[in-house]
């Protein structure tokens, strides 16, 4: 388990998930911070190597291991500085993480509400599930009422359920399952000469999938499964209020180069009311 850390309040709040999140799955947590200076400055400004270990470690890498092990005192947690931009070493670092868990912004980003360019581009190209940690509503006292699931086609899916079952299962908590389904443009017009199927047969179909997807759900974990007509942005977003945790999954294509988001992946990291994990299924 690895939270990446860079001194900012949602960094610390994504040290409080990460925390908890560690506890509850019995792992070590490893606190990571990419540090530029570390490569560059300490060439040119040798002399202060010593006091920018302190401030490197002391105001943020410790800071942040002390937060995390004073909330989760069974986990072992680590801490590493390393000399790298953070969406380089954060996306090398998910190769063998098992989840990677971020705030939604860093030090750097200007607008209170929108995602940091580091954790979208990290949610984009990150080998594990990544968790950006949304708002501070998660208080870890015992709260948890949903984690909602967004289900789109089974191939960028499958991951996405798996994970957000287990979750709910360790957590003891509810999932609600949703399917949002749209009939073609060409369906609505009104005109005879292009009129398709009915919308309960797109509905009947999104029902399906949605059973199909869930098939394997453990018996002990509590579901509520629903289809909603429209866009599949504004229906998880409204979801998302209330709500624990938002999973969603992201196909990633071999030989794809960028960002390998969908919109509505997309979307939710924005602007959700609450944590968003984005799992990453290979197509």
């Amino acid at each position: 388990m690895i939270v990446g850390v860079d001194g900012s309040e949602p960094s610390l709040r994504a040290v409080d998930w990460a925390a908890d999140e560690a506890a509850l799955r019995g792992l070590p947590l490893r606190v990571v911070y990419a540090s530029l200076w570390e490569r560059y400055e300490r060439a040119v400004f040798a002399a202060a190597e010593e006091k920018s270990e302190q401030i490197l470690n002391g105001v943020f890498v410790a800071a942040a291991a002390t937060r995390a092990r004073k909330r989760a005192p069974d986990v072992e947690v680590s801490t590493q500085v390393i000399p790298d931009g953070p969406t380089t070493v954060l996306v090398r670092e998910a190769h063998n993480a098992t989840v990677l868990i971020l705030g939604y912004r860093g030090r750097g980003d200007v607008a209170e509400l929108l995602l940091g360019s580091v954790s979208l581009t990290v949610a984009g190209r990150a080998d594990c599930p990544v968790i950006v940690v949304r708002g501070g509503h998660h208080d870890g006292e015992g709260t948890h009422r949903r984690v909602v699931l967004g289900i789109g086609e089974e191939a960028a899916s499958a991951n996405a359920v798996r994970f957000a079952l287990e979750e709910a299962e360790r957590r003891g908590t509810a999932v609600e399952a949703i399917h949002v389904w749209r009939r073609p443009a060409h369906e609505i017009t009104g005109h005879p000469l292009l009129a398709g199927e009915p919308a309960q047969v797109h509905e009947q179909r999104a029902a399906e999938g949605l059973e199909a997807a869930l098939r394997e759900a453990p018996a002990g974990v509590e579901l509520h499964k629903r289809t909603a007509e429209g866009s599949a942005r504004k229906v998880l977003l409204e979801a998302s209020h209330g709500a624990d945790l938002l999973v969603v999954g992201a196909r990633r294509r071999p030989g794809h180069f960028g960002l390998q988001l969908g919109l509505v992946a997309h979307t939710v990291l924005h602007h959700a009311a609450c944590p968003v994990a984005v799992v990453p299924q290979h197509v």
